[in-house]
């Protein structure tokens, strides 16, 4: 029996070492992207982390003076928007600026009529074709799980460090470093024709998407300095909210069910102690 636990044990190191070598192996052989992305630091991070209110005010506003005009934002409805602290009236008026296909009417036809709270921001594009079409092949993806969908992998053993310090902002990292990481040379790496160097890039060396940013693009209500660096940070805080709205109070909940659990296994330890010290009596 002894024996059979201690083979079990050595066949169970040997799975977790192959998976290991396997994610060195898949990490190492991949080429892309070139930079890994560059961590920055979020005030949505960690256990404690909180929406900078004000920052997601700011994406917003990048979103829809620069981004909006490929990126659509279908999953999130114009409500939400309250969660970034506009009134009923704001996202009311925010809406009124959109308009959506409804209906059928009457006589059996759809109809364009302006968006309402309740409505979802309507798609760019009517279709995927349409969006390639319009972008020189590829299609802008949306904006709404993006900073969840989108991350390179980070590889053995830096996945297992992220378990204990809950580092979940790689998406957001990927966005920012995406955004700011135009400009450099392409040097031995080779670009097609029509698209743009980009060494943080996930899928090649270079994308269709030109620089969106440059400096004064969006002048913003609260006077920060509007720079590619605070664009692009404010928008990758932005689509990281849009991916994922509940994060906080995901991230509360789960302290609190860590406590639990905790003071919980100390009762239990502690009755454990009593029953047997009277047994022994």
């Amino acid at each position: 029996m002894k024996m059979n636990k201690i083979i079990s044990a050595i066949a169970g190191l040997g799975v977790v070492a192959g998976i290991a070598l396997a994610s060195v192996g898949t990490a190492s052989a991949s080429e892309f992207p070139i930079k890994h992305p560059k961590e920055q630091k979020w005030s949505f991070a960690g256990p404690f982390g909180k929406w900078d209110i004000g920052q997601l005010q700011r994406g917003f506003k990048v979103y829809t003076e620069v981004c909006s005009a490929c990126h659509s934002l279908g999953l999130v409805s114009f409500r939400n928007l309250k969660a970034l602290g506009y009134s009923d009236a704001q996202v009311k008026a925010i809406a009124a600026e959109y308009e959506v296909t409804d209906g059928p009417d009457a006589e059996g036809e759809m109809f364009e009529r302006p968006a309402v709270a309740s409505d979802r921001f309507p798609l760019v594009f009517p279709n995927e074709a349409a969006a390639a079409a319009a972008n020189n092949g590829a299609a802008p993806p949306d904006f709404s799980l993006l900073a969840k969908a989108r991350a390179p992998e980070r590889g053995f053993p830096t996945f297992v460090f992220d378990i204990f310090t809950l580092y979940a902002e790689n998406g957001p990292d990927y966005i920012y470093s995406l955004l700011t990481g135009y400009g450099e040379e392409a040097g031995e790496h080779e670009t097609s024709e029509g698209t743009h160097y980009n060494p943080y890039f996930i899928a090649s060396a270079s994308l269709a998407m030109a620089n969106p940013l440059e400096d004064e693009l969006v002048e913003y209500d609260d006077g920060t300095p509007g720079t590619v660096d605070n664009y692009a940070k404010d928008v990758a805080a932005f689509m990281m909210w849009a991916a994922e709205p509940h994060l906080v109070e995901r991230k509360a909940m789960g302290f609190k069910v860590l406590l639990f659990l905790a003071v919980f296994s100390m009762l239990l330890y502690l009755t454990k102690k009593q029953v047997f010290a009277s047994l022994k009596d």
